[in-house]
């Protein structure tokens, strides 16, 4: 089992990382924390979930031990996988998605493409009890600022694409986003199309 990878980060979008160690270029499904964290390193240092499945062999990377655990937390519950917890864990900093459950906020996890009032439910009832332990441990990372400029837009849209929503409607909601608050970092942008996607 792979425990973290560390070397050159070599390639960063809002959903994807790639690093290279000891040649090899491992590539990572991240989340929008993890992404924040990374932003502006040459080198990383990615906590592993390795997903193995029949068809197919995933690494997700979190910039945290603690990240890492609440992912680990949300695939136990029965119907989510791993690109819905990575959905949610952008949607949410670790400490948000803790304070969330904990509060039993049915409303803000169904804002999640791809929770539904069942599935909300699920993680509530299933996770509640453990918040308490994973609250102590969990503290949200400050992200480094993105710079405001065109790119914003063209990267929100390329990571919530990559989440599966339909191009044109994850176009005309960054639009809107981005119209109401041009100065808004990448992340900012994401976190709030998930809301209204």
């Amino acid at each position: 089992m792979i425990d973290y990878i560390r070397g050159e980060l070599a390639e960063l979008t809002p959903t994807e990382a790639t690093i290279e160690a000891a040649g090899v270029g491992y590539l990572l499904c991240i989340s929008l924390n993890s992404y924040t964290a990374l932003q502006g390193k040459k080198e990383a240092k990615l906590y592993v979930y390795e997903s193995i499945r029949e068809d197919a062999y995933q690494l997700f990377g979190f910039a945290s031990r603690q990240e890492r655990k609440l992912f680990e937390e949300l695939l136990s519950v029965s119907g989510i996988g791993g690109q819905t917890a990575r959905t949610i864990l952008s949607a949410f900093s670790p400490s948000e998605l803790l304070q969330t459950i904990g509060s039993e906020d049915v409303r803000a996890l169904k804002a999640v493409k791809g929770i539904g009032p069942k599935a909300a439910q699920r993680i509530i009832v299933e996770l509640k009890d453990r918040v308490l332990a994973l609250m102590g441990d969990v503290q949200a990372t400050a992200g480094q600022k993105v710079a405001v400029s065109s790119p914003v837009a063209s990267e929100a849209t390329g990571a919530l694409a990559t989440l599966g929503f339909p191009p044109a409607a994850v176009h005309k909601v960054v639009t809107a986003i981005l119209k109401d608050n041009p100065d808004l970092e990448v992340e900012q942008v994401i976190k709030q199309a998930l809301k209204m996607l």
